[in-house]
């Protein structure tokens, strides 16, 4: 999916949210557990609930690695489940070096057929490239993150008086456009998103933090939305595990219609 065609399924939806999917065994109801595939079945109804509401998904793919083959199955299944309308990420935070990189690109790409993954790019550009050497797919970025451990390197500055994560943007965009390139910004970092997004005036972002982790929507929406919206906004906890019981897919849909109403209004309100 390119960028046309993502803020093309935003305007469709009135929608720029993402839902993540970080299934955990330990979390989702009881009732399930005695399904052939728990992980998969829950998958399953989150997005029947939420695929009109959602314009991408957002597997972490730890809560499926932790589970060893049959998780890897689980993902599978979940990918391929998904409505092609929707953009998917792999939520796997790559990073090594040129070869290994390579091969995790593959598996992403080739074996798996995510649109995008996430990339850690603190190893420089040879464990980037070769992700970015799959036409058609997107690499995202981690940049500057929620968790309080960010301020140990991203939020150093150097020599040249930028911060770290301001040389990642400033060398990134010589490795690709704002058509292959995302970059990953944590929403209860409100307050660095203008900063960020006047160095990085026409990419998109990918926002988790909303919802259970505290992140403002409004205050998000309002500091990086472009002209082609420009953010994916994710949500995980809040949505998938909004009940516990039995009616779980349809808190999953309450809450995200209510995610997705308020997205309507700031894309009315926001949107150049």
């Amino acid at each position: 999916m390119n960028r046309v065609e993502l803020f093309e399924k935003i305007k469709s939806k009135n929608s720029y949210l993402c839902i993540g999917l970080d299934t955990d065994l330990e979390k989702i109801p009881k009732h399930l557990l005695s399904a052939p595939d728990p992980i998969f079945e829950f998958n399953k109804q989150i997005i029947d609930a939420t695929k009109e509401l959602a314009v991408a998904y957002k597997p972490n793919i730890a809560f499926y690695e932790a589970h060893g083959a049959k998780g890897w199955e689980s993902l599978e299944k979940t990918l391929a489940y998904i409505p092609k309308e929707c953009f998917t990420i792999a939520d796997a935070k790559r990073g090594d070096i040129g070869n290994t990189s390579n091969l995790y690109a593959r598996a992403y790409f080739e074996k798996m057929n995510f649109d995008a993954v996430t990339v850690a790019p603190y190893m420089g550009e040879d464990s980037v490239r070769p992700f970015l050497d799959f036409q058609g797919k997107w690499v995202i970025l981690l940049i500057h993150t929620s968790n309080s451990g960010s301020a140990d390197f991203q939020q150093l500055e150097t020599r040249g008086g930028r911060y770290v994560y301001e040389e990642v943007i400033f060398a990134s965009q010589r490795w690709a456009s704002h058509n292959r390139m995302m970059y990953v910004v944590g929403a209860t970092k409100a307050d660095k998103i203008n900063t960020i997004r006047a160095l990085a005036p026409d990419h998109f972002f990918l926002v988790p933090g909303i919802g259970a982790q505290g992140g403002s929507l409004e205050d998000v929406s309002k500091a990086g939305m472009n002209d082609h919206c420009g953010l994916l906004v994710n949500s995980a906890r809040s949505i998938i595990y909004a009940s516990g019981k039995e009616d779980f897919a349809e808190a999953a849909h309450r809450e995200a219609g209510k995610m997705q109403q308020e997205m309507k209004t700031y894309l009315e309100k926001y949107l150049p």
